[in-house]
């Protein structure tokens, strides 16, 4: 839940950063309870790359090949003092929704809308509007809820016998590493840097520590949990480590964390949804406070990302009965690593 802001607000708090998790509790849904069933081409996904919290979602519509029944707009890496921007697009407008703003879509279904506008974001075709921005639920909802179109093959994302331990596990990371990093980076106070730091790397080590003898989080297959986790470590070292000052250990430094994100990377579904390149400029140039140059880093070297990991030795079934997806649509495809030499 990446917001847009000012480029001249302040992203720092005076003491603790408190992030607002207060959002659009629509829910799209099989039933249509909430008046937005689920309905294949009726709503388009929002996300950008840059963000951990909307790469979630990229990253589900992937595995559970919801490509065909939901349709992405993507915002770039950065934004104008209104909304997040589809600088991407031809003549800066979404193709699809004919705005230039996300910020639009939330304003057409509440023109007072007082909170930031954040991606992802569930926007309705026909309407325009936005229908949810609560990224929590919008990948439970993919995986329990758009059922009718996940494709064959589509892994179990969220199975009702570990749901429990699910959100367990997801609670915890969501406060100490998900939230944590940004607790870090945002902290005004030394104090509340250091009890920031202090929580992320004991939550990694006791992540080390559950990941030694499993090769997922939760069970022997993906599932929520490593969605979540992944799109935090995905981003350590080229933004959290320097920009963030995350740096007791980087992640090539914590073996079992970056073996474990190593495996996850080279699974279909994960790595293909990844653009380093964006998520630099979007820490980089966005966050004006931490880097008033908005200086871009040329590294960290990225080739290891696609070195053996060698996790398969400890057994588990990525997919679990299912398949891997197929290649992502050409006009979703991100720019490759190329292998090590």
């Amino acid at each position: 839940m990446t917001k847009s802001v000012s480029e001249t607000a302040s992203y720092v708090e005076s003491g603790e950063f408190k992030r607002d998790t207060n959002y659009i509790t629509t829910r799209i849904t099989a039933d249509g309870r909430d008046g937005y069933p689920v309905e294949a081409d009726r709503y388009r996904l929002i996300a950008a790359r840059a963000c951990p919290w909307a790469n979630r979602t990229l990253i589900v519509r992937r595995l559970l090949g919801l490509e065909d029944a939901i349709s992405l707009g993507l915002c770039g890496p950065t934004h104008d003092r209104l909304s997040w921007t589809f600088d991407l697009d031809p003549g800066g407008v979404d193709p699809v929704l004919n705005i230039p703003r996300l910020r639009d879509a939330y304003l057409a279904r509440f023109p007072d809308y007082p909170r930031g506008i954040t991606v992802p974001a569930m926007v309705e075709v026909a309407t325009g509007q936005v229908v949810t921005n609560d990224y929590p639920q919008i990948t439970l909802d993919f995986a329990t809820e758009w059922t009718e179109f996940h494709r064959p093959g589509a892994p179990q994302l969220y199975p009702a016998e570990l749901r429990a331990e699910i959100d367990e596990v997801n609670l915890a990371v969501f406060h100490d590493v998900n939230n944590g990093v940004y607790r870090c980076g945002f902290a005004g106070t030394q104090e509340a840097y250091e009890t920031a730091y202090d929580r992320l790397f004991a939550r990694l080590d006791w992540l080390s520590e559950r990941l030694t003898t499993q090769r997922y989080l939760v069970g022997d297959t993906i599932t929520e949990a490593d969605v979540r986790l992944f799109t935090t470590l995905v981003r350590f070292d080229p933004v959290y480590h320097g920009h963030f000052k995350t740096n007791r250990s980087k992640l090539t430094e914590m073996p079992v964390l970056w073996a474990y994100a190593r495996d996850l990377y080279q699974t279909p579904g994960f790595g293909d949804t990844v653009d380093f390149e964006q998520i630099k400029v979007h820490y980089y140039v966005v966050h004006t406070d931490i880097n008033p140059t908005r200086i871009v880093p040329k590294g960290p070297e990225l080739t290891d990302w696609l070195t053996p990991h060698g996790r398969e030795a400890l057994g588990g079934r990525p997919f679990g009965d299912g398949t891997p997806p197929p290649p992502p649509p050409l006009a979703e495809r991100v720019a490759a690593l190329r292998e090590p030499a």
